[in-house]
């Protein structure tokens, strides 16, 4: 049985994982945040002190990592090790960490088999920034999500306004971010050539939605 899989990339804070959020319960599908499983790989790297850099020592740390997306009510909950960790990944350090560690071929590799596990299972929306290039380059439905950076890093200021960042830290570390992503060698951020580009700029996430929806209901 083909599963309908719809993925969705771009830049932090386009809004992808509200986006992505909506439109899986409009679909009914199962929402995969593909960007927590590069941030749990991130959490437990500072957690448990390993020397990514070392190869060694980093194919033996991810020959051991045991991550699941687990379902409470509506909301998808990241596990790790048997624990939910949901709550500590989304800080601005784990954000970097994620990013840099993201572009190494081992933690690549070590997540593909996930996604394309549970791709096989059901109909899924997956958010990411190479879903559609690199991990489902036959999906049933491709978006590159995107908005002005500085609008996506007031975004992500009031998100986190309680942590103390500054606005002009945030929108520093989103341009190094960008950067980092469209830049690197292995899987880089861009847009799959067969999909549909929405500029989010001047668009919330309802009307965002519904373009997808339409797009997707038209097919």
């Amino acid at each position: 049985m083909n599963r309908r899989i719809i993925t969705i990339d771009g830049p932090a804070g386009a809004g992808k994982t509200t986006v992505s959020r909506a439109l899986a319960r409009e679909l009914g599908c199962v929402y995969v945040d593909t960007g927590a499983l590069y941030r749990a790989v991130a959490f437990e790297i500072k957690y448990r002190q390993v020397n990514w850099q070392d190869s060694t020592l980093l194919e033996q740390f991810l020959a051991g990592l045991e991550l699941d997306f687990v379902m409470q009510g509506r909301e998808p909950v990241l596990i790790s090790s048997g624990r939910d960790i949901s709550a500590y990944i989304r800080t601005n350090e784990i954000s970097m960490l994620a990013s840099a560690t993201s572009a190494v071929p081992q933690v690549r590799k070590a997540l593909l088999g996930i996604q394309r596990a549970i791709a096989g299972e059901r109909d899924a929306v997956f958010e990411g920034r190479d879903m559609g290039t690199a991990v489902f380059p036959k999906a049933s439905y491709k978006f590159f999500l995107t908005a002005d950076v500085n609008v996506r890093a007031r975004r992500r200021f009031k998100e986190s306004n309680a942590s103390g960042i500054s606005f002009e830290k945030i929108l520093e570390d989103m341009v190094k971010r960008d950067r980092n992503d469209t830049q690197r060698v292995i899987s880089p951020l861009k847009q799959a050539a067969d999909a549909v580009l929405i500029d989010a700029t001047e668009l919330d996430v309802f009307q965002v939605v519904e373009k997808m929806k339409r797009i997707i209901m038209a097919i």
